[in-house]
């Protein structure tokens, strides 16, 4: 029978309880492909020097989440998870996930985890994920068409007015060159790389209790009009419009787009598979140049009933030691414990230190209809961007995305 530690237990074994054999010697874990880069030697590292074993399986993002839903209504799930962070609230609102509150707060760092995943790990005031992998959209911008244009390379935009002054400067080369680049037609793709144009501005399309919908408001239509301005100068190539994220990144790996928002595992593939491509990093920012961005990534979880919470605690501290943050450094993700960001990110290519400050300052929405609001084909936050940026008519955009967004909210509260 499973049956989770007490507080007291589980504080005990903060302060030095050690590697003790306990009577579950396997846990079994499920994560993203994402991960298999740098998860195996995590894994195998924790297997060498720990009684419990962990045996890992991994799954294609867009299967993970319906495979744990089944598998934790049938009580097949595996003891542990890699979960996409903006998934934690609907798992833990369903009672699928493990109430980790105690543990998160025994751990003499918790508050140097990443902010952005300690939020979307939060439902009802409890900790029901903390910090695995991680990832930050940031603004990038190609060096070598800026040199092109008569632009300093070495300075990307830090305002609104250099977004448009600057895209425009790049298009101006003519021919397939264009100014700047977003995926039109993508709805997660936009919640990753546009919300933080919202958030720089102190304002968000749902408020902070996730009852009420934001989104008809200056901040989100300013930012709108951003786009707009970028389209009116013929910034943007026409593809952008229907491109539903088969282009997110490719698009500015052709060499051909001047700036872009995209996430900081493009340093890794730009350095790896595109090393001549000259190119810079920098926080996406709001008009007067706040900066912002979306913690991405996934959250570590644990399902509901799991025995051997010991074996996990000893997991979470393998995965947050100094050592196990530099690999996955080196594997291009981010390091989530902020006191040991710069050590583990020591040597390395000094992008992924922009990056990691713009994760730490970063933002994750946290809501049990984050699909339907933000990650729907169909849902209103892509349908409000599609018209309100290529179409006529941005005050019936936001008035129609405010009544169906507060729909959704009430339908969940």
């Amino acid at each position: 029978m499973r049956k989770l530690m007490t507080r007291g237990s589980m504080l005990a074994l903060a302060v030095g309880m050690g590697s003790a054999a306990t009577a579950q010697d396997t846990l079994e874990m499920w994560a993203r492909t994402d991960v298999q880069n740098f998860l195996p030697q995590v894994v195998e590292a924790f297997n060498a020097t720990h009684d419990t074993k962990i045996e890992v399986q991994f799954i294609p993002p867009g299967e993970l989440v319906q495979k744990f839903a089944t598998a934790a209504a049938g009580g097949t799930a595996p003891d542990i998870l890699s979960l996409d962070l903006i998934y934690t609230p609907a798992f833990a609102s369903a009672g699928q996930l493990a109430d980790l509150t105690d543990m998160a707060k025994s751990l003499p760092y918790f508050d140097q985890l990443s902010p952005a995943h300690i939020q979307a790990g939060t439902f009802d005031g409890k900790v029901y994920g903390l910090p695995f992998s991680a990832d930050s959209s940031v603004l990038l911008w190609n060096k070598d068409l800026y040199a092109k244009a008569g632009l300093d390379p070495e300075d990307g935009p830090s305002n609104w007015a250099e977004i448009v002054s600057q895209a425009t400067a790049v298009r101006a080369l003519g021919g397939d060159v264009y100014g700047y680049y977003f995926s039109g037609a993508c709805a997660g793709c936009n919640a990753f790389t546009f919300l933080p144009y919202i958030w720089a501005q102190g304002s968000d399309i749902v408020s902070p209790d996730g009852k009420s919908a934001n989104i008809d408001t200056p901040e989100a239509r300013g930012a709108v009009d951003l786009y707009r301005q970028l389209l009116a100068a013929d910034a943007v190539p026409p593809s952008a419009e229907t491109d539903t994220g088969s282009s997110f990144f490719s698009a500015f790996a052709t060499g051909n787009i001047g700036i872009a928002t995209s996430g900081a595992f493009a340093i890794g593939i730009l350095n790896s598979q595109y090393a001549s491509m000259n190119y810079g990093v920098t926080y996406i920012p709001g008009p007067d140049g706040q900066p912002s961005s979306f913690g991405g990534g996934d959250n570590f979880v644990v399902t509901a009933g799991t025995d051997n919470m010991e074996a996990v605690l000893q997991f979470v501290d393998h995965i947050y030691s100094p050592e196990m943050q530099r690999l996955m450094a080196e594997f291009g993700s981010l390091p989530v414990r902020g006191d040991i960001a710069a050590k583990a990110l020591e040597g390395l290519d000094a992008r992924y230190g922009v990056a990691t400050d713009a994760m730490a300052q970063g933002r994750t929405p946290s809501s049990v209809v984050y699909n339907d609001i933000y990650n729907s084909a169909t849902g209103p936050w892509l349908q409000f961007l599609q018209e309100a940026i290529y179409g006529d008519d941005v005050d019936a955009a936001a008035a129609i995305a405010q009544e169906t967004i507060q729909s959704i909210l009430d339908g969940a509260n």
